[in-house]
C-alpha cells in the first residue's frame, strides 16, 4: 500500500479522518469498520435514506418482490389451500406493498448503526473540490466544504439508459423506474436476459403477465454452470415466457397505450411496456472526479488495487463502482477490507475468491466454484454427484420438488471444486458447501457429507445424497 502524500501540518486542519461517499453496503461496511478503529467519520447520501440502490431500488425490493410471488405460486399450486380450483391473483402493486414494508425496516436498522457507532450523516450531492475535500449540494440548496484525510467512493450503479430509447415515456423502465409501475400490465417485454431481466420474467410471469425475454446473447446467465442455465431456460420458457436469444434492440416505438420494439433481426413485438435491464453504469459522473486527479471509463467505473485503492493514494472505491462482481454480499466485505487498507498499511485482509452468487429467479439458483465447462477446458479430472430434491423427505413435505443439487470433485484427491443449486432456498442451501470449500489441510473433501449426520428431514440432506451418487461412481 501507497502511504498517502498529505503533510502532518495539513492532517491537523481536515474535518474527518474519512468521508464515504454513499450508504449503501459498500459504505456501510467501510464506516462501520472505520468507526470501530475510533476514527471519526462522515457518510453522505443524497437520497432521504441511506441504504443505497440495494435497499431502495435492487435487491431488498427485488427479492422482496420475488418472495411473494413465488408464496402465491406455491398457495395456487397446493391442492390444501387451493380446494375449489380458485386461482389467487394479485397485481404488482399489491405486492410492492410487501416490499416497502420491508425497505422501511432496512431503512430503520441501517439508521440505528449509524447512529450507535457515532458516523455523521449527511444528506446531498457530493462532489470532488479536491482530493480531501468535497462539495456537499444540501436539499435546501445551501453548500458545505467539509474535508478528510481519506476518501472513499462507495456511490453504487444505475441502470444504463441508452440514448435512443425514450425512459420519461410512462411505458418505459428501467429496474429503478419498475418499482413505481402505476398500471397493471398484461403483456411485458424485458430487453437484457441477464440477473435482473431474469429475475423480474420470473416475477411477472408468476403474477400471470405475458413475458418476453429479449436475450442479447446466446443462451441465458452464461456464466453459470451449463446444466444450470439450461435448468433455467426449461422452467421460464415450461411456465409461459417466451425468450429470444441472440437479439438486439433496433429501435422503440412508443404510443399511449403500448410499446412496439423492434429488433435488428427484423422482428418485432408489441406489449403493455418495456423494461429495459441490459447493464449498469457507475455513479460518477456528477462526482466531478478530475479535480481529485480521477477518471472513470466509460461504464463510469473506477480502477482498485487489491485494497480498493484508486490511483490518488488517500482515494479509495468500493462496490459497483468498481464493477466485477457487483454483489452487496461482496460489497459489504469491500467496504471493511478498505477500512482495515486504510486504517493500517500493511493489512493483508483480500476478497475471497469464491464468491458465492444467488439469484432469485422462480426456481433460485446458487453456484460456488468452478463449473463443468471450466473444470474441463481446464482438464481436471472430475466427478459429478448429483441429488434431486424431488427425492428428498423436506422437498416432499414442502411440496418444493422442483430444483437440485450438483457436487463437483476432483476424482483422486476427492476436493469439492464446485457446487451449484437450483431450487426453492438455493442460496441458503449452497452455504454448507461453501464452508466445506473453505477449508484447509485436507478439510475441503466430499467425504465430509457422508461422514456427518445431518438432520432429517431437511434439504441440506441433499448434501449426503449427492456425495454417496458422486462417490459411487469412482471406480
Amino acid at each position: 500500500m501507497t502511504k498517502s502524500k498529505t503533510s502532518k501540518t495539513e492532517e491537523k486542519n481536515f474535518d474527518y479522518d474519512v468521508i464515504i461517499i454513499g450508504t449503501g453496503p459498500g459504505g456501510e461496511g467501510a464506516a462501520m469498520n472505520l468507526a470501530k478503529r475510533q476514527k471519526k467519520v462522515a457518510i453522505i447520501e443524497r437520497y432521504h435514506q441511506v441504504g443505497g440502490g440495494c435497499t431502495h431500488w435492487g435487491t431488498i425490493p427485488s427479492k422482496a418482490l420475488r418472495q411473494s410471488v413465488s408464496r402465491l405460486i406455491e398457495y395456487n399450486s397446493n391442492p390444501l389451500f387451493n380446494q375449489n380450483d380458485q386461482v389467487k391473483q394479485l397485481t404488482f402493486q399489491d405486492i410492492l406493498s410487501h416490499a416497502s414494508a420491508v425497505i422501511r425496516k432496512q431503512v430503520s436498522l441501517r439508521s440505528g448503526f449509524y447512529n450507535r457507532n457515532r458516523v455523521e450523516k449527511i444528506l446531498g450531492e457530493a462532489s470532488f473540490i479536491d482530493a480531501h475535500t468535497i462539495r456537499v449540494l444540501h436539499p435546501d440548496g445551501s453548500v458545505e466544504k467539509i474535508s478528510a484525510k481519506q476518501i472513499v467512493i462507495a456511490t453504487g450503479s444505475r441502470p444504463y439508459q441508452p440514448d435512443n430509447i425514450d425512459f420519461t415515456h410512462a411505458r418505459v423502465y428501467d429496474s429503478d423506474s419498475i418499482l413505481s409501475l402505476k398500471h397493471a400490465p398484461r403483456h411485458v417485454i424485458i430487453y437484457g436476459a441477464g440477473v435482473i431481466g431474469s429475475e423480474y420474467a420470473s416475477i411477472f410471469r408468476g403474477l400471470g403477465v405475458k413475458v418476453d425475454l429479449i436475450n442479447t446473447r446466446e443462451r441465458l446467465l452464461s456464466f453459470l454452470d451449463a446444466e444450470m442455465s439450461d435448468s433455467l431456460s426449461y422452467h421460464l420458457r415450461n411456465s409461459g415466457v417466451v425468450i429470444r436469444h441472440g437479439e438486439e434492440i433496433e429501435s422503440v416505438e412508443t404510443s399511449d397505450d403500448a410499446v412496439i420494439v423492434h429488433l435488428k433481426s427484423g422482428k418485432k413485438m408489441r406489449a403493455d411496456c418495456l423494461l429495459f435491464a441490459n447493464g449498469r453504469t457507475g455513479n460518477t459522473a456528477d462526482l466531478n472526479l478530475a479535480a481529485a486527479g480521477l477518471k472513470a471509463d466509460n461504464r463510469g467505473q473506477l480502477k482498485v488495487n487489491d485494497y480498493y485503492q484508486t490511483e490518488v493514494d488517500n482515494i479509495f472505491a468500493v462496490g459497483d463502482v468498481i464493477g466485477y462482481p457487483s454483489l452487496a454480499s461482496a460489497a459489504f466485505d469491500q467496504g471493511r477490507i478498505a477500512a482495515l487498507a486504510m486504517v493500517d498499511s500493511k493489512s493483508k485482509a483480500k476478497l475471497i475468491v469464491d464468491i458465492p452468487t444467488g439469484i432469485y429467479t422462480i426456481p433460485e439458483i446458487s453456484s460456488v466454484g468452478k463449473t463443468e465447462q471450466e473444470l474441463t477446458e481446464a482438464k481436471i479430472p472430475y466427478e459429478v454427484g448429483r441429488a434431486q430434491f424431488k427425492h428428498l423427505a423436506r422437498a416432499q413435505i414442502s411440496n418444493n420438488l422442483v430444483g437440485s443439487l450438483k457436487i463437483l470433485f476432483h476424482r483422486e484427491t476427492k476436493e469439492i471444486l464446485g457446487i451449484h443449486c437450483f431450487g426453492e432456498n438455493a442460496a441458503e442451501i449452497i452455504h454448507i458447501g461453501q464452508a466445506i470449500m473453505q477449508q484447509k489441510n485436507g478439510g475441503n473433501t466430499i467425504e465430509y457429507f457422508v461422514e456427518t449426520t445431518f438432520n432429517y428431514p431437511t434439504m441440506a440432506e441433499a448434501f449426503r445424497v449427492a456425495a454417496l451418487n458422486g462417490l459411487n461412481r469412482l471406480f
